[in-house]
């Protein structure tokens, strides 16, 4: 395992064998195609290596060295004993980061009537929680008498920018761009907010220093990618290793990737972060995996807050499912699937989530361990936190302030390394006790607060705000006449596409690029504004702007 120590950079080697091109990458492939079922698979792709190992990238000078944590894409004058931390400060002081503080988590504060978390409270409890499970991982690590395991201000950096990606009003504006991407505006790789992420840190965002991105070091951009690959990758690579979360097999054989950290014309950078971090296929890095279990932690428990003090929690459906699932245990567990799936008797959700999370990951699942945490979310949030409304006295703040804190506690300490023995699993995982908590406690948040009629309906039309605008500006982009005035930032954002497209090599590069590049731009365009911003851009576009000389500096 290697160490990472939180204030030398490691020292690169400069024969330390970054591969030459035509040779397989870190994914174990050499050349770009598609297999039978249209998987494209990838490798490296106009990579070489100079004398120093210091890998060519078309249009710049760059700096990834294999096995070194700290290189950079292209040359920094910034960089000093920790750059790391200048890292941190980049993704900190981001406009892409500021703008979190207007972006939906689940639901707005309008709507909810109450303070609940915004995509910025959230990233800050997730660095908070990821920061002190890195800190604990390292001292037990020592007490060992080994060294550290992972770098905390990486892991640091990694949680700061982990939801930089995510478009205007949360999960539901970015399935509605996916789905626009592809199926509207041809791109084959549609939009995800991780692999957004990715993009806002790689190229979108800039910095004095560098020609496009914010320059991070490759044991940065590596934590950063949750989901370390491309909608490209191959089949080949997944059958040696099996689909990891984020892919799925089909009953045809196929694979669909659900989840991904990286666009097709992204994944060079992504590829040289990984090697700098000698990344094992498809599997994150440890820092990597703290941040995303540090995610899971946040939204797991901090929905609870949120919806418990909005009144949005009904005590009596949740006391009925999980009253009905306790109380006849061994008679759903001797149900048929079909039969379960049909039912609608409060119990049947938690029985459904058992039994995929038995179906999803045999490695962790275990029955007796699913009672257990039931049990517990029963007694500690059904039974005594829901049971009494929240009423905003300082008793109710106490009484949930400890809830929040004795579970974040319990699912920190759980922590802990893992063999890469199971491809559903990251090198830090939580022990299997917390983890059928966490489930059971997002269960929750997605069957009684996801599945209500009038948040789908509220969501129905925020959908519709992201749809006019994005057709809007591809037909301002049509109209020849009307061209030269659309928003210098969108042509900018095309143009940076168009650069992308024109850099990759002739086997990679696709025939309809300007296409692809202009469908590119306007989802990097609408996805970078808040809430507020892509309300009013829908309005002033439909011609029903109040304050149009304020939106058009804002455009």
């Amino acid at each position: 395992m290697t160490l990472h120590d939180e204030t030398v950079p490691p020292t690169a080697d400069a024969g330390d064998g970054a591969p030459a091109s035509g040779t397989p990458d870190a994914h174990g492939t050499a050349a770009h195609g598609t297999d039978a079922h249209g998987t494209v698979g990838h490798g490296p792709v106009g990579h070489g290596t100079d004398a120093h190992g210091t890998v060519g990238h078309a249009g710049a000078e760059r700096g990834t060295v294999v096995g070194n944590t700290a290189s950079r894409i292209f040359a920094d004058r910034d960089d000093v004993h920790d750059p790391w931390s200048i890292d941190l400060e980049r993704i900190q002081f981001s406009p892409y980061f500021s703008r979190l503080s207007a972006v939906t988590q689940v639901v707005s504060p309008s709507i909810s009537g109450a303070p609940v978390h915004n995509r910025l409270t959230h990233t800050l409890k997730v660095s908070a929680i990821a920061r002190v499970v890195a800190l604990q991982l390292n001292t037990r690590s020592r007490r060992a008498g080994e060294g550290d395991v992972c770098n905390a201000t990486v892991v640091e950096a990694a949680a700061y920018a982990h939801d930089l990606g995510h478009p205007p009003f949360g999960h539901l504006g970015e399935s509605t761009l996916n789905r626009l991407a592809r199926d509207e505006l041809g791109l084959p790789d549609g939009f995800e907010g991780n692999a957004q992420t990715f993009r806002i840190l790689t190229a979108l965002d800039v910095i004095e220093t560098a020609p496009r991105g914010l320059n991070l070091t490759a044991a940065v951009r590596a934590a950063s990618a949750k989901y370390p690959w491309a909608p490209s990758v191959s089949a080949a690579e997944l059958e040696r290793t099996g689909p990891p979360r984020g892919i799925r097999r089909s009953p045809d054989g196929t694979y669909r990737v659900h989840k991904y950290s990286a666009y097709d014309i992204d994944l060079d950078d992504l590829d040289e972060a990984r090697r700098g971090v000698d990344a094992e296929p498809l599997r994150q890095s440890i820092e990597g995996a703290v941040m995303d279990l540090a995610d899971d932690i946040a939204y797991s428990v901090h929905d609870v807050d949120d919806f418990y003090r909005a009144g949005i929690l009904d005590h009596a459906p949740i006391a009925a499912e999980f009253r009905g699932w306790l109380d006849d245990v061994l008679e759903w567990r001797e149900r048929d699937d079909a039969e379960v799936r049909a039912e609608l008797a409060p119990g049947a959700g938690l029985e459904r989530l058992r039994r995929k999370m038995r179906r999803d990951d045999p490695w962790i699942a275990d029955d007796e361990a699913f009672l257990a945490a039931v049990s517990d979310v029963d007694a500690e949030m059904v039974t005594d936190l829901l049971a009494r409304p929240f009423d905003g006295s300082l008793t109710a703040e106490r009484r949930l302030a400890a809830f929040t804190d004795r579970w974040i506690r319990r699912f920190q300490e759980s922590a802990r390394l893992r063999p890469l023995d199971t491809p559903r699993a990251g090198p830090v995982v939580l022990s299997a006790s917390a983890w059928h908590h966490v489930e059971v406690l997002k269960f929750v948040h997605k069957r009684f607060v996801l599945s209500r009629p009038d948040l789908a309906i509220q969501q129905r039309g925020m959908s519709r705000i992201l749809a006019r605008s994005v057709r809007a500006l591809g037909e301002w982009l049509d109209d020849d006449l009307d061209r030269a005035r659309t928003p210098r930032r969108l042509r900018e954002l095309i143009a940076l596409a168009r650069e992308q497209y024109d850099a990759l090599p002739a086997e990679r590069r696709p025939s309809d690029a300007e296409r692809l590049a202009r469908s590119r731009g306007i989802v990097d365009y609408v996805a970078s504004l808040t809430d507020a911003q892509a309300f009013a851009l829908s309005e002033a576009i439909s011609g029903r702007a109040d304050r149009l000389w304020a939106l058009g500096q804002r455009l």
